[in-house]
């Protein structure tokens, strides 16, 4: 026994040197002050991101009905069905992903419901807070990412040629599954701020406001219909 455990631990270390992220291997990372499950099918939950959970808390009434779109871990829905009293409802493209994220509402004792969509595609109904963190890297900058990160998965990464592709579908859609007076949050890389903005006035959103991180760089933006 003693051997075998030995040739895993040497394995383990094997993964690091290859720049395999150590939470891929643990599989855990901590979020929002609970413990979720990650692989290879799931973007890491970073930190930053709890900014964007917060934002959304704050606003948040009893049975508010809010969706989670690009779920990944489903980190932000989970934290969001456990520290509030809301319906929520989080969506993936990707199935291995929703496996995982639903692996974790179970392992953190929440309810949320998951529906396999391609953005808005299989989105049914109307909510009062629509949440986001989408892949916004722009294409070209993912090969100067740091290794480990470029061993997450790139459909989490890419955010097409200038990094905005969702933030343009989102724009152009949330509108029509938002309840009257719905909010949309979502999450930016640290220069979209002016750009991301645009593209929301462009559909014509209401008090655009962004909210910086703990490092004081451009996180979440907020607006409403």
């Amino acid at each position: 026994i003693k051997k075998d455990i030995e040739i895993i631990y040497i394995n383990k270390i094997q993964e690091l040197v290859n720049h395999k992220p150590l939470q891929y291997i643990t599989h855990k990372q901590e979020f929002m002050k609970l413990n979720f499950y990650v692989d290879e099918n799931v973007l890491i939950p970073r930190a930053d991101t709890e900014i964007l959970v917060e934002e959304v808390i704050k606003v948040s009434t009893d049975n508010m009905e809010i969706l989670d779109l690009c779920t990944g871990s489903g980190a932000i829905a989970v934290s969001l069905a456990k520290y509030t009293n809301c319906k929520i409802y989080a969506s993936d493209i990707s199935k291995n992903a929703l496996e995982i994220a639903d692996k974790n509402s179970k392992n953190n004792q929440t309810n949320v419901k998951f529906i396999l969509s391609n953005m808005f595609e299989n989105i049914e109904r109307k909510f009062d807070i629509i949440v986001s963190n989408p892949p916004y890297i722009e294409k070209a900058t993912i090969d100067e990412l740091s290794e480990e990160v470029k061993n997450e998965p790139y459909i989490a990464l890419n955010g097409g040629e200038d990094g905005l592709d969702f933030y343009k579908i989102l724009s152009k859609q949330a509108k029509n599954f938002l309840k009257q007076n719905g909010k949309l949050f979502i999450e930016i890389g640290f220069n979209q701020k002016t750009a991301v903005r645009e593209i929301l006035e462009n559909e014509k959103y209401k008090n655009i406001k962004c909210i910086k991180d703990l490092n004081g760089q451009d996180r979440v933006i907020i607006c409403n219909i």
